[in-house]
């Protein structure tokens, strides 16, 4: 679902953000990216989302190589990937409900089916009976949880999160980390990018480990349960 062959991104002659990396993600694989502040992590996960382009090698998510994307197709292969952030980047002044349907909103989906999707995605994070409130009057597992619904609202093959427990408590991050699960079981490719080395371990899955811009590991964790 998401391969990465020989893929080298430069910013200048004096900055090489990812040097020659290898991967492989299969469709419903839950993995980790994980290494130091500055190592890359971010500059993987724009590749993914077309945010960036590789200098040297090639980027392929669902089958599509997106070196040679057309701008134009671009929104085309985002709609494909949801995204989650440490932050949420939730509007605050427009409610959960809202807030969960933009993403339908902006690929024209009929009125008619955006209720029931953002019921649906707000149901399988916990917070159907929260859809009328603002986001200001939950807490930050809550609006992490209205984050990741409006990441899958629209049934995307491919979830990233960048640090989406960064802010939050053990017994928080461990819930969310189960959604994560979850998704992955419904054939969802999940990449986590995380500093929580206790998380990880925990999990067991596999991690991708990066190291000044190389893949240094990429082993298959012990559990996949």
């Amino acid at each position: 679902m998401i391969e990465f062959r020989q893929v080298t991104k430069r910013y200048d002659s004096d900055h090489t953000a990812l040097r020659q990396v290898n991967f492989g993600l299969e469709r419903g694989e839950l993995a980790f990216l994980t290494g130091h502040s500055g190592a890359g992590k971010s500059t993987l996960l724009k590749l993914i989302m077309v945010m960036e382009r590789p200098s040297a090698g090639e980027v392929i998510v669902g089958g599509q190589v997106l070196n040679t994307l057309p701008r134009r197709q671009v929104p085309y292969i985002r709609r494909h990937i949801g995204v989650v952030f440490q932050n949420h980047q939730l509007l605050f002044d427009r409610t959960v409900f809202d807030n969960v349907a933009m993403p339908l909103e902006v690929m024209g989906t009929p009125a008619r089916d955006i209720g029931r999707r953002v019921r649906a995605a707000l149901d399988k994070v916990g917070l159907l009976s929260k859809e009328k409130m603002n986001p200001l009057q939950l807490s930050g597992g809550e609006q992490q949880r209205v984050g990741i619904a409006r990441a899958v609202v629209n049934k995307p093959p491919v979830l990233l999160a960048d640090e989406p427990t960064g802010n939050l408590d053990p017994e928080l991050s461990a819930d969310i980390m189960r959604l994560f699960t979850e998704f992955s079981q419904v054939g969802v490719t999940v990449l986590i990018a995380t500093h929580d080395i206790a998380l990880i371990n925990d999990l067991g899955r596999r991690t991708l480990t990066l190291d000044h811009g190389r893949l240094v590991a990429g082993v298959a964790g012990g559990r996949h349960g």
